[in-house]
């Protein structure tokens, strides 16, 4: 059991610390996190693979070459990412996978073995018992694993001690893994055949409906932590600390539902259709209202469902010589359904249609026992039942129309919730019957917020690329454009002619950048080279004065299409002759001369998520030498969930450089938005010019400090989440 806890708990503390290797080259997105994942499915089915073909060896044999492949996978220690350049032609969506697959593949691999090899050495003695709960704690490690990277690790660690911390336990598990073979060396020599014999089951053939069932079961699960992982990211509450909670409540439904003692499995898949019927209505939600009761719930559902589906899992399990076959099939269906949501759905959905229709698939997979048995009960006829049934499935709609209704006009909480506890009520009534269930659960979602996801995707408001899923709007009342990229607001433009070329939202004359810009031409010259890192919607472009030089970066491709094909004209009608740079921004300005601009502003948030390699001492060093000396460099800081001033403050002192601070609280709220902008120089008469330019709306010396600067090796988000806005508090 030692043997599995540690490689389990080595290979999920593998996964975020590879992650957080690849921040500085591959940015904060969600779908980074997916296509990571998708990586990490894939290296884990050929771990379960290589462990199936072992079992055709004799014990031995078995011990000899997977201590040689794990000797083998050492050379590449300690932990790192190769130097592998984007490859021309080759979409992210390809390169990333191809980027982790090259770093960690051999050891993740190997250590990927290590379940089903122990189990099956377990299992190996007749006296053994069945190894099935020995895969419980194998998940529990895992789940150690996890959690313990975003508590412990990070905070304390280095990158480069995390990498060195975890090819110590690397030994640690070869070692364990050589006094595992020591202990079963003088067992009879098994083939996979004397193997069954031994255990005396005899091994019967499993069907194709068995497998069929072991990959979808394992796939439905797999599919929803992604899912959830991107609903939650995208769409309800944007913050990457977020990402591990999906992966490690999946894992700890394994915990749960492969446990020898079944109470607590079938305690939560019993309660399991009531988490789907309320949590579920939710899943089609995408206005961003989320808090942290959504959040959980939105978990809590995930927890439910992987626990209810694997428990299903558990009860077809096969014989013990038919063990790795067993995880292979799994394994395969957990990468089919990371398969699905890392790579089919961004290409196939213009929103995460995938995670209402995993949670639509598990209603239709889970184990589902009627609550209230009265279909049953003495006296009620089948016409009778059918008859109710059909008064229920009305009543489900009439809830569905006023819900929907009491959604659009806004009206109290309350009512929306009793409105939904009685649709839940309805859907508990009909579990009897699996279609009307799933009905129900339908209904629920498109009234509760689905109606109007779905009719964005009707009218073409949404596009999704790699990066994210961004939904352009037209408000005729207010007669603006917005572009949202999640759920934060990206950038508006006015649609008449009057206003057209007027700075919005972030960017209004009492910003931060606003009034840097417009203090450019006094305090740096006529003739300012600058440059933008985040296009959006272009909005910053009607800041130019003549004479300067624009440069934007922008790591989208489908961003810069709202621009060039006219759908915000900020670019196209102040600065047509600007220069655009499409890329990772930190990549491309090391590529720029030194001292080539005079101004650069960092505005390159993913929805709320933290662009933590374009805030680190590295990424400030890489900024300073692109600036001229009497340069001005602008951060954008705003954000619902992390206070950035600490560390912004930090990282300014022990590069050298003086900070400035504006937030800005501006009175006509329908036009801008509240912000808060740095300006940073390492010439102090640059910003003393500065903070003189308007009285009217002053700067303040930036005094927050973090305890320490964050650096590409060593940087946390912990300490500085603003933990209130998580329960919907100001």
């Amino acid at each position: 059991m030692a043997t599995i806890l540690v490689g389990s708990f080595l290979l999920f503390l593998l996964q975020p610390m590879v992650a957080r290797m690849a921040l500085p080259r591959l940015g904060g997105a969600p779908n980074v996190w997916n296509s990571a994942m998708l990586v990490y499915q894939a290296l884990l089915l050929g771990g379960y693979a290589y462990a199936h073909w072992l079992g055709r060896f004799t014990l031995r044999r078995q011990a000899a070459i997977h201590l040689a492949l794990l000797l083998l996978a050492a050379l590449i220690l300690p932990v790192a990412l190769v130097d592998l350049p984007p490859i021309t032609g080759l979409s992210e969506a390809a390169w990333v996978p191809l980027l982790l697959g090259a770093s960690i593949g051999p050891v993740f691999f190997a250590v990927s073995a290590q379940a089903p090899l122990m189990q099956r050495w377990f299992a190996a003695d007749p006296a053994a018992g069945a190894p099935w709960a020995l895969y419980a704690a194998s998940n529990l490690g895992s789940f150690t694993g996890l959690i313990a990277y975003p508590l412990l690790a990070e905070p304390l660690l280095s990158v480069r001690a995390q990498s060195l911390a975890w090819s110590a336990g690397f030994g640690l598990l070869v070692l364990l893994v050589g006094l595992s073979a020591l202990s079963r060396w003088n067992a009879p020599a098994q083939t996979a055949r004397s193997f069954t014999q031994a255990r005396g089951s005899g091994g019967a053939p499993i069907d194709r409906r068995t497998v069929a069932l072991w990959l979808v079961l394992s796939a439905v699960p797999s599919g929803l932590m992604l899912s959830t992982t991107t609903h939650l990211t995208t769409d309800i509450f944007a913050m990457p600390l977020l990402w591990v909670i999906p992966l490690g409540l999946y894992l700890l439904s394994f915990v749960v539902a492969f446990a020898d003692g079944r109470t607590n499995a079938r305690s939560v898949t019993r309660i399991a259709p009531l988490f789907v019927l309320f949590a579920g209505s939710y899943a089609m939600l995408s206005n961003g209202s989320g808090t942290l009761w959504i959040v959980g719930g939105t978990c809590l559902l995930l927890f439910c469902v992987a626990t209810a589906l694997h428990s299903r899992l558990y009860d077809l399990r096969p014989s013990p010589e038919h063990l790795t076959r067993f995880y292979l099939t799994t394994s395969a269906g957990g990468a089919l359904g990371g398969l699905f949501t890392a790579l089919i759905a961004p290409l196939a959905f213009d929103w995460a249609w995938e995670h209402p229709l995993l949670i639509l698939a598990a209603a239709l997979l889970m184990p589902l026992k009627p609550l209230l048995r009265w279909r049953d009960s003495n006296g009620v006829e089948p016409g009778m039942a059918r008859i109710a049934l059909g008064l229920l499935m009305v009543a489900a709609l009439f809830l569905g129309w006023e819900l929907l209704q009491s959604r659009a006009e806004g009206d109290n909480d309350l009512l929306v919730l009793l409105l939904t506890i009685f649709l839940v009520g309805v859907g508990v009534m009909v579990m009897a019957w699996r279609w009307a269930f799933v009905v129900v659960l339908l209904v629920a979602m498109v009234a509760q917020g689905g109606w109007w996801t779905m009719r964005a995707t009707l009218d073409g408001d949404r596009t999704r690329s790699y990066f994210g899923i961004y939904t352009l709007r037209d408000d005729a009342e207010r007669k603006v454009r917005t572009l949202a990229h999640g759920t934060t607001l990206h950038g508006m433009q006015a649609l008449d002619a009057a206003r057209a070329r007027q700075s919005l939202t972030y960017y209004g004359p009492t910003s931060g950048v606003g009034l840097a810009l417009a203090a450019t031409p006094h305090i740096i010259g006529p003739g300012a080279r600058i440059g933008v890192v985040g296009l959006g919607t272009g909005s910053l472009a009607c800041q130019a004065r003549p004479g300067q030089q624009w440069t934007f970066f922008e790591i989208d491709p489908v961003v810069l299409r709202f621009s060039t094909e006219g759908r915000f004209t900020f670019l196209r009608d102040c600065t047509p002759d600007a220069h655009v740079v499409l890329g990772d921004a930190r990549l491309e300005l090391t590529k720029f001369p030194p001292r080539t601009l005079d101004v650069l502003v960092i505005d390159a948030f993913s929805s709320d998520a933290i662009p933590m390699h374009l805030l680190t001492s590295e990424a400030l060093q890489v900024y300073r030498r692109v600036l001229a000396p009497g340069g001005l460099l602008l951060l954008h800081i705003s954000n619902r969930y992390i206070e950035l001033a600490p560390v912004v403050g930090a990282n300014a002192e022990a590069n050298g450089l003086r900070a400035l601070s504006r937030e800005d609280r501006p009175s006509d709220e329908s036009r801008y938005a509240p912000s808060r902008w740095i300006a940073l120089s390492a010439k102090a008469s640059v910003l003393d010019g500065l903070a003189r330019a308007r009285s009217d709306a002053p700067w303040t010396v930036l005094e927050e400090r973090a305890s320490r600067p964050w650096t590409d090796d060593h940087a946390s988000i912990l300490p500085y989440v603003r933990w209130s806005r998580m329960t919907g508090n100001p």
